[in-house]
């Protein structure tokens, strides 16, 4: 690059927002050619699209480490600082943020840039005030030109993390931290922007655009924000005011707080600073310095000689040894390149630098950045590699870097993982970019590009996902801009505001949308109200008008508005009178909670007279009165069903007039309940049961959920829940009978047809058959119609009865008749088997005697029938009983059934008396023993029984006793195969 005189040196100089880099790219292109050197890649991109859209793309170069913009004909370049081609000739030549020149890493570039890059006509360095000294020293002729902020910056002292004023950027200086303070923000504010310098260019754009679109209120960053990035930011925290600076832990020099802190207040828009999350407030001298940005100057430079000679590594290494002349600059600390080189001169690339092209290849390769931070030894591996291949086969081996990079290409994993492998990809990315190094530079640039790009996407994405919810930040928006779209609400009930999900909104209660690990916070609350106080509003007018069809009462007792929970069911002054408690946020308020109060009572009101309507009449009948008002009364108190045991002297008070009466309200008489049948359907009863239990024990209790389904199902029996309140049953139109719970009206079918039973005797002469179940001594036998019609039978359908107050008497029935078998197969197959054996059998064979032995049979065997015949017929350890029921005594719960011919005036009387010596022998329970006669058995069905007696065994003797096994004399015919297979066993015994 041509020197130009010192005089056309211009060193604009001030405190940020005093648009220096807005002046310089001015300057620039108003000039034929210019080149601008900046210190990000991020800030050269900026600038880079800026200035294309004022002259064009084929006019301008863009010239990074990782990326290269290169038109046929640029009159204008945009570089890093360390990537300004200094061999091009322009007119106006820009190097921006000059007192980077004092960092120990990159600072000896900068100050050789000051010292070296010149414009034909014109050369600007931009940068703080504090560098007006040494700019100078440096350059005596250059001309300084201060530039005054734009704008005031105040100290407004410390704040909380969660009390930070919105367009706020908090500032840490450690990844960890960084993290931490954007997940607090998170989950109070809604969300933050993440800028740091270990991001690439391309992420570090999105976060930023996140903020600046205003997705965001909040950018949590390192100094990285210190830089160039001309940023919406109201207020500074700083959250640390100590940082590692590569080499120790250091606190932050006021400059470089102001450098930060600066950052508050674009244009004419003043800003603010203070401290956050535990920093100690700064002391007024250190504020009064940052709000007139009065720092100390700058009184060394770093500096490494440039002029380099490669004609040996040795010479080469002497070369960067040269201390400088001016006290101004001081010689930097040894490098990553520098401490790369010492690596390669040890190994087996000193070998092959040899010559001035070598070396000066070397120490090219050298230059590769450690973007990954890794060890001196392993960055020095890479690099020796690199350069063995560039020596040996002029290019670097292409199955090699193919590798590194399909390492590099998966855009799967958390946000370390992803940072971890843009910086890998960054390194092949620099290299790529490098003249002839790869066989098809093109190919990898856009390859690596491309890498880089999907993996800086996929960090932007988490980034986004863990410290940005969206969903928050639109409702925090919507609050401050009543300007915003209304809310859209699906037939789900989701609340959605720019497609986002903000909540779920039943009937008049919203239900915030959560997040993992999310806190609810107040503002986010009042926005979300803001939001949805509308619709609840349109809603709350919606029900007032709405028709009765519209409103369901669940069993959980909770009332429902075109299928939303509205509104529960609470105890009221009396049974039929529940409350309703509204559920509803706080926004439904005033005349709005007032309307749709009144239409649920209204809508109750009527719901409970219409379903229980032959209930409700019994309340005050006109037509009845002394006790059969009060017996219709009380069946209005007890949801229209009553024992009959518990009214059974009122009713027998009642003549067959007033009967008629109540008969025409719907009410019957049955043998254990007086009722309304209509009462019985599926709607009254479940109506009934939610009433009966909001006072009774509540509606949470066991069985009010669960009885309905029931009721509905159709049963007319099911086992009972022991948890669960028997009253419960009762109103639900069932009677807890044994184990078993029963319907009633199946209950009094039971009635009819063991009443017309239990009035017969089948003992004496009756015309035609008998009726099925029909006993002696008016008595019953359980039948197929009895347990098909309540659903059970066995043990359950005996506990039914037995709850009912029958009484069971059991018989033996009498044996069987065994007819003749033939002679089986098995004989036959015994003879063929006894015929084809020897005589004299082994001892061994007596094994296989269990397959032909004889059972031991009681007493002879006949000579008609085969032995083996007698052997396939079970015999029963029990004989089979006779079970026979007769009504029982008279309890609390059930009545003598009245004797034959006497029922109650309607048809629908209790059971029939039976006859004294019956009941007795059913009082007793006693189970007859073997022979014996069963007791108190009537004269007209006995005789049978006598003859029966005269025949049997004295008592003691039983016939089904086996003689002792010595006793035992088998007879066998002496044809029989089982006489051969005896005689067998005697020869062999």
């Amino acid at each position: 690059m041509t020197f130009a005189p010192s005089h056309l040196v211009k060193a604009i100089l001030g405190p940020t927002n005093t648009g220096k880099t807005y002046f310089a790219i001015e300057r620039m292109l108003a000039h034929p050619t210019g080149m601008i050197g900046l210190p990000l890649r991020l800030l050269a991109r900026e600038v880079y699209q800026r200035v294309v859209e004022r002259v064009g793309e084929q006019a301008v170069a863009l010239v990074t480490g990782e990326e290269r913009i290169v038109p046929a004909k640029p009159r204008y370049w945009v570089a890093t600082v360390e990537a300004m081609p200094m061999d091009i000739h322009v007119d106006c030549v820009a190097v921006d943020e000059i007192q980077t020149a004092i960092d120990f890493d990159r600072g000896h570039v900068f100050t050789d840039r000051i010292l070296k890059a010149r414009g034909f006509h014109e050369t600007l360095l931009l940068g703080s005030a504090t560098m007006a000294g040494v700019v100078k020293k440096l350059i005596p002729h250059a001309e300084i030109i201060d530039r005054p902020r734009f704008s005031q910056l105040t100290y407004s002292g410390s704040k909380k993390l969660s009390r930070q004023p919105a367009r706020s950027a908090i500032v840490a200086f450690s990844a960890r931290q960084v993290y931490a303070i954007a997940e607090l923000i998170r989950r109070e504010r809604g969300g933050a922007a993440v800028v740091m310098g270990a991001l690439s260019p391309r992420t570090r754009n999105a976060q930023v655009d996140l903020y600046q679109n205003g997705d965001v209120d909040f950018l949590v960053a390192t100094d990285a924000i210190g830089m160039g990035l001309n940023l919406d930011i109201h207020h500074v925290a700083f959250a640390d005011d100590t940082k590692f600076d590569g080499h120790q832990s250091r606190p932050l020099t006021p400059s470089e707080l102001g450098q930060i802190a600066g950052r508050a207040g674009r244009h004419r828009h003043n800003g603010t600073f203070g401290v956050t999350g535990g920093t100690e407030n700064f002391d007024e001298e250190l504020v009064v310095q940052l709000e007139t940005h009065d720092f100390e100057p700058v009184r060394q430079v770093q500096w490494r000689n440039s002029v380099l000679d490669f004609s040996s590594i040795e010479r080469l290494r002497g070369s960067l040894e040269v201390s400088p002349q001016d006290r101004t600059l001081t010689r930097v600390p040894i490098a990553t390149d520098q401490m790369a080189l010492e690596f390669l001169a040890r190994n087996e690339a000193g070998a092959l630098a040899r010559g001035h092209e070598a070396v000066k290849l070397l120490w090219e390769c050298c230059q590769i950045p450690d973007y990954q931070g890794i060890s001196p030894a392993a960055h020095g591996e890479i690099v020796t590699r690199i350069f063995s291949d560039l020596r040996r086969i002029t290019r670097v081996d292409e199955d090699w870097i193919a590798e590194q990079v399909r390492f590099c290409d998966n855009a799967e994993g958390d946000i370390d993982t992803l940072s971890n492998r843009i910086k890998q990809i960054r390194t092949w990315t620099f290299v790529a970019n490098r003249k002839n190094w790869l066989e098809d530079p093109t190919y990898w640039r856009e390859k690596t590009r491309d890498i880089e790009d999907r993996l800086s996407d996929a960090l932007h994405e988490r980034l986004t996902q863990r410290f940005v919810d969206r969903r928050t930040s639109v409702l925090l928006r919507h609050l401050k801009d009543k300007r915003m779209v209304s809310p859209e609400i699906n037939s789900q009930g989701e609340v959605r505001l720019e497609g986002h999900l903000i909540g779920t909104l039943e009937g008049f209660r919203f239900s915030l949308a959560r997040n993992d690990g999310e806190l609810d916070a107040k503002g986010l609350r009042g926005a979300a109200d803001s939001v949805v106080a509308p619709e609840i509003h349109n809603r709350a007018g919606r029900l007032a008008g709405s028709p009765n069809e519209e409103f369901v009462l669940a069993t959980d007792g909770r009332l429902r508005w075109r299928g939303e929970i509205v509104a529960e069911l609470a105890e009221g002054d009396s049974l039929y009178r529940p409350r309703i408690i509204i559920l509803a946020d706080e926004t439904l308020t005033g005349p709005d909670l007032e309307k749709v109060q009144d239409r649920l009572m209204l809508w109750l009101r009527h719901h409970i007279n219409t379903v229980l309507e032959p209930i409700m009449a019994l309340e005050a009948p006109v037509d009845l009165e002394g006790t059969a008002r009060g017996l219709a009364y009380r069946l209005f108190e007890h949801l229209g069903l009553l024992p009959r045991h518990d009214v059974a002297d009122d009713v027998k008070g009642l003549d067959q007039d007033v009967r008629g009466k109540l008969r025409k309200l719907g009410i019957k008489f049955g043998a254990y309940h007086i009722y309304l049948p209509l009462s019985l359907k599926p709607a009254p009863r479940e109506l009934a049961l939610v009433l009966f239990a909001l006072k009774h024990g509540g509606i949470r209790q066991a069985g009010v959920t669960d009885i309905p389904h029931i009721v509905l199902s159709g049963r007319t029996s099911f086992l009972v829940d022991p948890e669960v309140d028997t009253r419960l049953y009762e109103i639900a139109g069932f009677k807890v009978a044994g184990k078993r719970a029963v319907r009633i009206d199946i209950l009094e079918r039971l009635a009819d047809i063991i009443r017309p039973l239990i009035a017969l005797d089948a003992a004496r002469p009756y015309a035609g058959d008998l009726p099925a179940g029909a006993a002696d001594g008016n008595g019953f036998r359980v039948t197929v119609e009895m347990t098909s019609l309540l659903g059970c039978s066995g043990d359950d359908f005996s506990s039914i009865l037995t709850s009912l107050g029958y009484r069971v008497r059991r018989t033996p029935k009498p044996a069987a008749p065994i007819a003749p078998a033939d002679a089986s197969a098995e004989a036959a197959a015994l003879d063929q088997v006894l015929e084809d054996s020897p005589a004299s059998v082994e001892p061994a064979v007596e094994a296989d005697e269990t397959v032909v032995a004889l059972p031991i049979i009681e007493g002879a065997v006949p000579d008609a029938a085969p032995a083996d015949a007698a052997a396939t017929q079970p015999v029963s350890s029990e004989p089979e009983m006779d079970e026979v029921w007769f009504p029982g005594r008279r309890n609390h719960d059930q009545r003598r059934h009245e004797p034959r011919g006497r029922r109650d005036a309607d048809g629908e009387g209790q059971p029939g008396r039976r006859n004294e010596r019956s009941r007795q022998n059913a009082n007793r329970g006693k189970r007859p023993e073997g022979n014996e006669r069963p007791q108190g058995g009537r004269a007209a069905h006995g005789k049978g029984r006598e003859e029966e007696r005269r025949t049997r065994p004295d008592k003691g003797e039983r016939t089904d006793r086996r003689p002792p096994r010595e006793e035992r004399k088998p007879v066998f015919d002496p044809d029989s195969p089982f006489a051969a297979l005896a005689a067998l066993r005697g020869k062999s015994e």
